[in-house]
């Protein structure tokens, strides 16, 4: 039976988080800003009209949004996360096979669903429910291939009359699709292999599709050949249903302020460490190497610039926050130099085992970790009500906290910030 994949990609979806909770903002220009409200990461369709580009500073275009009365929205990830975790929920209630693949994208498996309806209607229909249940807009692109659903879908967003959907299923428009599109825009390709690809004469996805699978093997990788097949309707990429377990944790923040005493810095590392025991314990691993880095800014030539980090390798791997923080700690202060304006710290987390499933230390004594195990898990059951229990040592004040002066009330995860209809 052949394949048949769809892939369902929410449009604008930061901007789209927003809007479905600020119904005046429809029709309006809407910007959401990164990390410290520092550039633009999101726009609606009103604001690229006006020729606000993406990573764009926000300082730049001050006049623009004032001008413009463009709406401004700091990075609300709390939101978006609940808001995501909602839309794919719907399409695992539509499609037999889900593949999440970030947090607005989603790849489904429609084999066999043309025996029951037409494709364009199933789209459809996923297009109105997703809308429907959740307010989010989305694009849905169908192919026999992911690399084919991808571009499908790319056509989807950028031709209004598709209605949101493409059927990509019929090689003679995927022909046709392929001469539209420049080989950069192929999903795997990329600027830096489409300039190489563009100097023998590869100008189109069509182009590409068009050059034989082995020499694109000899001269490029076997991930670039698995790419020209996918062009020409052949499966080569499957579902990922299960996400495959991270080599490495890495939790890192811009302060909102320059840090310069080390007290100040040792709430941020314990925050980090915090945050990256939490997602530790999400994957059911343990850590055996702790690692921090810390540096100031390298784009201000009045400041002396400095970067360092240190690891530390564990007797025994732990995912308890109290023993992350504590070697943290000891890696800061080894690494910590006065009289520096530190931009940023981040910890790092790598080289994972499972619960128990690991070679004890010759030199150490057994430990008991059953209550550590019971106390991590009872913290992280309160923290996902929506309270928050954190170390002492991670601060109360915490002045060096990203900057988010544009932040919108958490939706649906605060009961305090559901929206009240009068």
């Amino acid at each position: 039976m052949t394949k048949t994949f769809a892939l369902v990609d929410c449009n604008s979806f930061y901007v789209s988080c927003e809007k479905v909770f600020r119904p005046d903002l429809k029709n309006r220009p809407v910007v959401v800003l990164s990390n410290n409200d520092g550039c633009v990461v999101a726009r609606s369709k009103e604001a690229k009209q006006l020729g606000i580009k993406m990573g764009v500073p926000v300082f730049k275009i001050r006049d623009e949004i004032q001008r413009h009365s463009i709406t401004v929205f700091s990075s609300n990830y709390t939101l978006y996360a609940d808001m995501s975790n909602r839309v794919m929920r719907i399409l695992e209630e539509l499609a037999p096979r889900v593949e999440v693949y970030s947090i607005d994208e989603a790849f489904l498996d429609l084999t066999g669903v043309e025996s029951a309806v037409s494709l364009l209607d199933f789209g459809r229909d996923i297009r109105q429910k997703v809308g429907q249940d959740t307010g989010i807009t989305v694009c849905v692109g169908i192919a026999p291939t992911k690399t084919l659903s991808k571009l499908a879908n790319h056509a989807a967003k950028d031709y209004p009359a598709t209605g949101g959907v493409v059927d990509l299923c019929c090689s003679e428009r995927q022909r046709r699709l392929l001469t539209l599109y420049p080989v950069d825009e192929v999903w795997g390709v990329g600027r830096r292999l489409s300039k190489r690809l563009n100097a023998q004469g590869i100008m189109t996805a069509l182009d590409l599709a068009n050059t034989d699978p082995k020499t694109i093997r000899k001269g490029f990788s076997v991930v670039l050949e698995r790419t020209v097949r996918e062009l020409n309707g052949e499966s080569c990429i499957d579902l990922e249903e299960i996400v495959p377990a991270k080599q490495q944790i890495v939790c890192s923040r811009s302060f909102g302020s320059r840090i310069m005493t080390i007290n100040a810095m040792r709430e941020a590392v314990s925050e980090y460490a915090s945050r990256a025991g939490e997602k530790l314990r999400g994957q059911k691993r343990c850590a055996k190497v702790v690692s921090v880095f810390i540096r100031s800014s390298p784009f201000n030539p009045n400041e002396l610039h400095y970067s360092n980090s240190a690891s530390a390798t564990l007797d025994m791997p732990t995912d308890d926050t109290r023993d992350i923080v504590r070697v943290a700690m000891m890696l800061l202060d080894f690494i910590w130099r006065d009289g520096i304006r530190y931009a940023k710290a981040g910890i790092m987390l790598s080289d994972f085992f499972e619960p128990g499933v690991f070679q004890q230390s010759l030199f150490s004594k057994p430990v008991d970790a059953s209550k550590s195990q019971a106390l991590m898990a009872t913290i992280d059951k309160i923290n996902r009500t929506g309270k928050n229990i954190f170390l002492a040592s991670q601060g109360v004040k915490k002045a060096w906290s990203m900057q988010r002066h544009y932040l919108s009330p958490a939706y649906t995860t605060q009961w305090k910030d559901l929206p009240l209809v009068r």
